[in-house]
């Protein structure tokens, strides 16, 4: 079984999140996958960020759907990085993503990014909203997906399954190993986040999990021979 480290918004325990300095570190830090978050701007730019607001990871504020992607790229994202875009990060790393849709509305967006780069062998697509996995895998025939939950009951894996999804990334504050048997029965792969100590990787080995999501690149170096 192949263990994934997946690098959190980039390596946001060391770096600006979502930023190409972020997603950069994680790609030098070896991460076998980048996870970066999606939003939509107010004229349908495909805006790499978590929130929905802006006020909390730059100098700005406001919510992104409000703003046109110039006034966005105005603000700073931490130590000088600009909001990229999702076109941007795809050029800038190499490596494999999982692209998290944070708003539903940017699901189409992203497909029709997927459909023109043909990107259904390097991205992943994850997101809280089971919508959200059901329309990506509508309109790209073949992605993969991951259904994510944090407060979730035992009907998460019928809803991973109902919604499509390969995976689920699960809180592993609360994650138990009846879960985890239940998915890999059902056939899906599990992910715990966010692993950022050896406590939580010494639980990512009990539990048998298939991966974990991290803010930090020493995971991944330790995790390679405790996981």
């Amino acid at each position: 079984m192949t263990f994934l480290t997946i690098g959190h918004r980039g390596v946001m325990g060391v770096e600006p999140e979502n930023t190409l300095r972020s997603f950069a570190r994680a790609e030098r830090a070896g991460m076998d996958v980048i996870e970066l978050d999606l939003h939509l701007s107010k004229d349908g730019a495909l805006v790499v960020m978590h929130d929905a607001e802006v006020d909390r990871t730059t100098d700005g504020r406001g919510a992104i759907a409000d703003m046109t992607l110039a006034e966005l790229r105005e603000l700073d994202a931490g130590q000088g990085e600009r909001i990229p875009v999702f076109e941007e990060v795809l050029d800038a790393v190499r490596s494999p993503l999982q692209a998290e849709i944070k708003d539903v509305a940017a699901a189409r967006a992203l497909a029709d990014v997927m459909h023109r780069r043909d990107l259904t062998g390097r991205v992943d697509v994850s997101s809280f909203h089971d919508e959200a996995v059901t329309e990506i895998a509508r309109l790209v025939p073949g992605v993969r997906t991951t259904l994510i939950a944090s407060h979730y009951g035992a009907d998460v894996v019928d809803r991973a399954r109902a919604a499509g999804a390969e995976a689920i990334a699960l809180n592993i504050r609360r994650l138990t190993l009846e879960t985890v048997e239940s998915a890999h029965a059902a056939g899906l792969k599990v992910i715990g986040w966010v692993v950022n100590t050896q406590d939580h990787l010494r639980l990512v080995r009990a539990l048998e999990l298939d991966g974990a999501t991290t803010d930090y690149p020493e995971i991944r170096r330790t995790g390679r021979f405790t996981a």
